[in-house]
């Protein structure tokens, strides 16, 4: 056997491999006798069919089999001797003239092409600074926070009448243009919440009414927007910009909520019993845990503008030609050039970050622990339960953790993201961090730029 590389240029590699009989014909010879005994054939009796047959039937596809396992373990072995850092997989390069003869094996002579990773220099300039967003909490956050904390923890009731902050359940029916109830037209239950209906003449109609009662609206007035609208009638987005008329709403419920009184009550459901004791420390809480968790949105904010930077700052190079061609062969349905193209700039964006992360774990022998994973997965779930107001107690928390992590996939999903923020964290000490406090609506904005 014979390997020999060349470099087409600093990103790009062909891998010529010679094979001579003696490479490939034992485990070839050894395949087919393996098969024969298995191969049945009218005629004959298992095992006894004359090799003449198997060959003749079956002895190019086992050839080829034999060939390919023989060429992969040399191809990855010419990887790790030369200690090639390589982009996605080897591809089978064509040739006009292919040497060998699969009826006559001797010689065969085949060609791979590689997509070879950059050499990636991390350098940050302390000129640039990239801005670290902090949200302040303020008196009308932490307000907005305790009417939902006591509206979640409040008692649903069913008055006789309407008001204006109450909950219509009841059932649409479409009408025509002439107001009367379309034949075949759209039916559908749904919930209506009068405080959030911004049309004011609409809201008001719809106070004081009771069950069983019936009135007309146009159904673009009682939904926030045309998703909100298609969920209520049970219809795709596109139907709704042919919605035209009004429908009947006939009222089959009215439901009330009260929101819990701030008492010791209130505060032991919301934080655990004996945590807080009065309306200060149940305010100062919650502030506490809203900065918490702005922490963690000023964290994912910085990491997604911060890791953009640097693909910008760092820029690597790829094999883009390469990578597309591997992208359509790897993929398990057809993909167009057009289609390659359009989800390229995604794709190099991706790889640029991984290059760049995969330099920085190595050079600063970072790793990632299985305590750490199972830690990160009690805290996400942790905070899952905690959004429900259904704080969880340690052992049952580790039970589920350990439950999640049972599955390759997510196990691998929590390592990735620890990864990549040790990452961040490290090259952040690294660069020019500028703090910068913003409102709550400030911050939004920026998170939803892109």
């Amino acid at each position: 056997m014979e390997i020999t590389q060349n470099n087409i240029d600093e990103l790009n590699a062909v891998v010529k491999i010679r094979l001579e009989q003696t490479d490939y014909f034992p485990q070839y010879e050894s395949a087919l006798s393996n098969y024969r005994k298995q191969v049945n054939m009218p005629g004959f009796r298992p095992g006894k069919v004359p090799m003449g047959l198997v060959k003749k039937q079956y002895g190019r596809a086992i050839l080829a089999e034999e060939i390919n396992k023989v060429l992969g373990k040399s191809l990855n072995q010419h990887i790790e001797d030369k200690e090639l850092k390589v982009l996605g997989n080897p591809i089978p390069k064509e040739s006009e003239n292919p040497e060998g003869d699969w009826d006559n094996p001797s010689s065969f002579e085949f060609e791979y092409e590689l997509g070879l990773a950059p050499n990636v220099e991390i350098k940050l300039s302390k000129r640039k600074a990239f801005d670290f967003y902090v949200i302040k909490v303020d008196d009308k956050l932490i307000d907005k926070q305790v009417t939902e904390m006591t509206r979640r923890y409040g008692q649903l009731s069913d008055p006789d009448s309407s008001g204006e902050s109450d909950l219509l359940m009841g059932t649409f029916v479409e009408l025509d243009k002439k107001g009367e109830i379309k034949e075949g037209g759209l039916m559908h239950d749904a919930t209506v919440s009068l405080e959030f209906i911004e049309d004011k003449k609409t809201a008001k109609r719809l106070v004081g009414l009771t069950k069983g009662d019936k009135v007309v609206v146009d159904p673009h007035k009682v939904s926030k927007n045309h998703d909100d609208l298609a969920r209520m009638l049970d219809i795709t987005h596109e139907q709704t910009h042919d919605i035209t008329t009004d429908f009947q709403l006939t009222i089959n419920e009215i439901k009330r909520l009260t929101p819990a009184e701030l008492n010791q009550e209130t505060f032991d459901k919301v934080f655990g019993e004996g945590v807080v004791s009065d309306e200060k420390a149940f305010r100062a809480k919650i502030q506490k845990d809203l900065e918490d968790m702005f922490t963690k949105d000023s964290d994912r904010l910085f990491k997604r503008d911060f890791s953009k930077a640097l693909i910008e700052q760092i820029d690597p190079k790829l094999p883009a030609d390469f990578l597309k061609r591997w992208i359509a062969m790897a993929n398990e349905k057809p993909l167009s050039a057009e289609q390659i193209e359009a989800e390229w700039p995604q794709y190099e964006q991706s790889l640029k970050w991984q290059l760049i992360e995969n330099e920085v774990v190595k050079a600063n022998d970072i790793d990632v622990s299985m305590e750490e994973i199972s830690n990160h997965a009690v805290s996400m779930i942790a905070q899952q339960y905690a959004q429900y107001g259904m704080p969880l107690q340690e052992e049952h928390l580790k039970t589920l953790a350990a439950n999640a992590l049972g599955n390759d996939k997510e196990r691998q999903r929590i390592a990735e993201l620890l990864y990549e923020d040790k990452v961040v964290d490290l090259l952040k000490e690294q660069a020019n961090i500028r703090e910068k406090k913003v409102s709550y609506d400030e911050f939004l904005k920026l998170a939803n730029a892109e």
